[in-house]
This record gives C-alpha cells, sequence and structure tokens, in this order.
C-alpha cells in the first residue's frame, strides 16, 4: 500500500502527468482538493473506488482516511492543484505518514505560474533582462510571511514576480513594487490559466486598477516583471551561430571535438 501524492496541475483535465493519471487509475482510494481539483480527472479513477473531497476536512479527518485504506490495503490518489512543492500542505501530511509509518511517494505537477506564463505566451527570463522567477505571496490568515520576505525586497531584485493569493490587498502589492520597477513596468493578472474561463488583465503598476473592472477571487495570479511585456532583450548564446558547445563544435579547436560522435 502507498499513498500517490500526485500534482493534478493547474485546471485543465488534460495538464497531468501520464504518471500522475496512471496512478490515479490504480487507486481504489481518491482524495482530492475539491475547491481547486477539476472533478474531470476524477474520471480516471477505477470503477468502484471511494473517492474523497478533502475541501471540507480537517489534516486529522484526512489522515483517518488514509489510514484505513492502510489497513485495507488500498492505495491511496491523493490530489492536490497545480504542483506539490509549493502551497500544497503535503508537507505536514507527509510528517504524519512518516510518523505512523504508512508509505507514500510524490509525483509532480504543472505549477499554476508555468499555466500562466504559457497563456500569456511569455518567457519569464530573457537574456541581458531577467534571470530569475521569484514564487511569492502576502501573508494570509492561514500561513504568515517570515519577517525577511517582503515583496518590496524581491522586487529590489527587478526578478519576476510571480505573486500568489494576493489579489485581495492588490493597493498594498502595487504600492511596495512601483517604487522598484517603476509604474509603468508591465504586469499581468491570471485567474484559473487554463479552465474553460480562464480570464486574463494585462496591464502596468500604473494602470493595473482601472484594468481590473471587477474583482477577482484570491486564486488569482499577479505576474510583476519586464518579461511580461518585453520590448527589446538579447538573444541566447545558446543557438547563436559562433556558439562552441558540445553537440555543435565549432571552429578549428572545439572544446568538445569528438561530442558529435
Amino acid at each position: 500500500m502507498t499513498v500517490h501524492f500526485i500534482g493534478a496541475g493547474p485546471g485543465a483535465p488534460d495538464l497531468i502527468t501520464l504518471r500522475g493519471r496512471d496512478l490515479i487509475a490504480a487507486s481504489p482510494v481518491c482524495l482530492y482538493a475539491g475547491s481547486l481539483v477539476p472533478a474531470a480527472l476524477l474520471d480516471h479513477c477505477p470503477s468502484g473506488a471511494r473517492i474523497v473531497n478533502t475541501a471540507p476536512l480537517s489534516l486529522d479527518a484526512i489522515i483517518d482516511e488514509i489510514v484505513t485504506a492502510h489497513k485495507a490495503g488500498h492505495d491511496v490518489a491523493r490530489l492536490h492543484s497545480g504542483d506539490l512543492s509549493v502551497w500544497s500542505a503535503m508537507g505536514e501530511q507527509l510528517r504524519r505518514l512518516r510518523a505512523l509509518d504508512i508509505p507514500y511517494d510524490v509525483t509532480p505537477g504543472v505549477p499554476s505560474f508555468a499555466a500562466a506564463a504559457a497563456t500569456l505566451e511569455v518567457e519569464l527570463t530573457l537574456p541581458g533582462l531577467v534571470q530569475s522567477v521569484v514564487l511569492t505571496r502576502t501573508s494570509g490568515r492561514a500561513t504568515a510571511m517570515p519577517p525577511r520576505e517582503k515583496l518590496a525586497a524581491f522586487a529590489a531584485t527587478g526578478a519576476t514576480l510571480a505573486i500568489h493569493l494576493s489579489i485581495h490587498v492588490l493597493d498594498n502589492v502595487l504600492a511596495e513594487l512601483t517604487p522598484h520597477y517603476g509604474a509603468d513596468c508591465p504586469v499581468a493578472i491570471v485567474w484559473r490559466a487554463s479552465w474553460p474561463d480562464q480570464r486574463i488583465i494585462r496591464a502596468t503598476l500604473d494602470t493595473l486598477k482601472t484594468a481590473l473592472a471587477t474583482e477577482l477571487e484570491r486564486t488569482a495570479l499577479i505576474l510583476v516583471g519586464r518579461t511580461i511585456a518585453p520590448t527589446a532583450f538579447d538573444e541566447s548564446r545558446l543557438y547563436a551561430g559562433d556558439y562552441d558547445r558540445r553537440f555543435r563544435p565549432v571552429g578549428i579547436n572545439p572544446r568538445f571535438p569528438e561530442a558529435d560522435e
């Protein structure tokens, strides 16, 4: 028996890995975060599977479901939205399972910021412009931000920011970012990226409040940085014709002369 923690992707039911899909199909029990995971993914569950929406459950109740499955020898597909490496509440579940000596594994998923970037058709890191992406959020009722992790501190680096769970404090976000990026810095809000009803708002830090005509749920993602609407950036050296690399030796004395053999 194994508990399979599976990143269920950002929303579109086909944005799940083949491994994740196959694990769902092989697990007699499926626990899913119903407020964020699309119901279409449950179509992969085997006939007769026990399917539990964990949205209304406490951590204790979720672990009780897993313990019951463990005693019955049933694998569990534990579905969380996006990818499990950030803001998934997986860590606390794994800690409980280790204490109970219940085996588990983890299958990654497509994170929401990647789906949002794909929706915007942008590369978040561009040569000569930006080479870092910061995934962050602001303090909320469930989780406070550590004192050193301030938006202004991240903004001072000039990195592209993917700000989660913060649309409800947009005024504060704009106030902290504008001094560092400038009022003309491109920004995009993507709500429910890859879902049929996804929404996109493109603006600048100065015009965003005007462009945002209606209130969005706090799951909307805010992307800020010069790569969101780039006007000029360098070409990568990776594909430059005179760049000597392992798979494309160049010149009379290449660094990797036998790479193509």
